[in-house]
């Protein structure tokens, strides 16, 4: 990979990202600054329980909105040698040797990292294809069932991976490096030396790559990415559609998301979609009234209660206070569209979200694309979500197509899904069903 010095730097790093390897953490880090990171923990036993307790270290904005870290990679990981070569189903199971060396893969990156946007942070999670291979089953108390489609217009593939981890960084040149140090082409991380990796354990049958952050869809729009028009995402955009996400208000709590109590009482369960987007349309035909109709509610593109890209918000797109999820039906007639987070505001509970999104856009594939990925205390509580953003009884009822002025459905298709159990820190490697 050659530095092309034309390019600017966070898209020259963000394609390094999307490229990945040695080279491209070469390239990366000869093109850009020098930046200095912090270590990790000396004492990791004050890291919290809560793999996904990320929100404390994270930046948070003006408003007090948390920042997400501007670099993703999604690592699908397939287990050495444990499948059947017929049935492809898992066979034989991890060794407590095989335990002892994720873990001290895992533990080199925390050592290496301090743990924010300026650093790392990362999760690793277990698919129900992974847990099959135990005659035991998983408690009551976690809920995971295989993927499936989840919309009557939809027919993605499903992604059973053995497990999957997620590396979160500012600064591509982390993620780049962790990434290397898991697969085993690092011998040192941040000036520290690795004492393992995932190699002879996993090996990576899918990676996954992405951004979120003001200006990075901008400078990754255009001829050579398929699915968004040159030049009309907003420069100061966090995401490819154009509005800001993530509002703390209408973000599920780390508390919320927790598996309260069982064997695995502090983690949580994982949805991963891969949605391709078709924005075309949505910035060449469709009005900025349309754009907000459907994104937010009708009544925030009557009254013009979005400004830019949805900064003036604050903490709340204002779903609820205006009173948008219970007139979706009555909306979506008078007006012939509905929103996407009204839809998706009926899902709450006690008036609180029950999803909490840290999802990000891509290029992977030189199209553009979304990874949603959400994290809930059950997956049913992600199944609910979706079936309201699905606004069915709004199709039946002819106010709104299938697909079209029903929120933003018509502009994504999702073509992967995949579930996954977070576990506790303590059981993160290579966790049994039955840890007790």
């Amino acid at each position: 990979m050659t530095a092309r010095r034309g390019i600017p730097r966070r898209d020259f790093c963000k394609t390094a990202v999307a490229i990945g390897g040695g080279a491209a953490l070469a390239a990366c880090t000869d093109r850009g600054e020098s930046i200095d990171v912090e270590q990790g923990r000396l004492n990791l036993s004050t890291l919290p329980e809560r793999q996904h307790a990320w929100n404390e270290f994270l930046a948070r904005d003006e408003v007090g909105n948390v920042v997400q870290p501007r670099h993703h990679v999604l690592l699908l990981l397939q287990l050495q040698s444990q499948n059947d070569s017929t049935t492809g189903a898992a066979s034989t199971r991890p060794t407590d040797t095989e335990r002892e060396q994720v873990e001290q893969a895992f533990r080199g990156l925390e050592r290496a990292y301090e743990r924010g946007n300026g650093g790392l942070v990362f999760t690793v999670g277990y698919s129900p294809r992974y847990f099959d291979r135990y005659d035991a089953s998983l408690p009551e108390s976690v809920e995971l069932p295989e993927p499936e489609a989840l919309a009557p217009f939809e027919s993605p593939k499903l992604d059973r991976p053995d497990a999957i981890v997620q590396l979160a960084s500012d600064h591509a040149q982390v993620v780049l490096a962790a990434e290397e140090g898991l697969r085993g082409r690092r011998d040192t991380l941040n000036g520290l030396k690795l004492d393992a990796s995932l190699t002879d354990v996993f090996e990576v049958g899918s990676r996954r790559t992405g951004f979120v952050g003001e200006g990075l869809p901008a400078d990754n729009d255009g001829e050579d990415v398929v699915g968004v028009p040159d030049d009309d995402v907003p420069d100061d955009a966090p995401m490819y559609m154009g509005f800001k996400s993530g509002f703390e208000h209408n973000q599920a709590t780390e508390d919320r998301v927790t598996i309260g109590d069982g064997a695995f009482a502090g983690g949580t369960t994982q949805h991963a979609s891969l949605i391709r987007l078709r924005l075309q349309q949505w910035y060449e035909q469709d009005s900025r009234y349309h754009r907000e109709a459907t994104m937010f509610c009708p009544v925030h593109a009557e009254e013009g209660l979005v400004e830019g890209t949805g900064e003036n918000l604050g903490t709340s797109t204002e779903i609820t206070e205006q009173g948008c999820p219970a007139d979706a039906e009555e909306h979506a007639r008078e007006h012939g569209v509905v929103g996407h987070s009204q839809k998706a505001a009926r899902a709450r509970e006690d008036g609180s979200p029950i999803i909490l999104r840290r999802d990000f856009d891509s290029t992977d594939g030189g199209r553009a694309s979304l990874h949603f990925v959400s994290l809930q205390r059950s997956i049913d509580d992600f199944v609910d979500t979706r079936q309201q953003m699905n606004g069915t009884e709004l199709t039946e009822s002819g106010a709104v197509g299938q697909r079209v002025n029903n929120g933003i459905l018509q502009y994504m298709t999702v073509e992967r899904r995949g579930n996954y159990l977070l576990p506790p820190r303590s059981l993160r490697s290579l966790p049994r069903p039955d840890p007790a």
